[in-house]
């Protein structure tokens, strides 16, 4: 836990990966798979060794990969309300 607050404070973010492949035994249809690690965009280097890894070891070959990434530690937001209503 320590561990991962000193990365997403050095820069390392929540990344999101959506990757959609061919089926091996029926390359017509398409998969989907979702892939969740903290990653530093904009290189994400476990990313792109997670999907090496699939190239070099698994039958399905990619089709596109769709990545997301957030700051998980952030200020907090605070908005200023002006109004209040009361519903009954």
């Amino acid at each position: 836990m320590r561990k991962d607050v000193g990365l997403q404070l050095d820069g390392w973010r929540i990344t999101t990966a959506e990757i959609i492949y061919h089926m091996p035994d029926h390359p017509g249809i398409l998969q989907s798979f979702v892939w969740q690690k903290l990653d530093m965009p904009p290189e994400f280097p476990k990313l792109r060794k997670f999907l090496d890894f699939w190239a070099d070891n698994l039958d399905g070959p990619l089709h596109s990969v769709r990545v997301g990434h957030t700051d998980i530690i952030t200020p907090p937001k605070f908005r200023n309300v002006s109004r209040s209503f009361e519903l009954h």
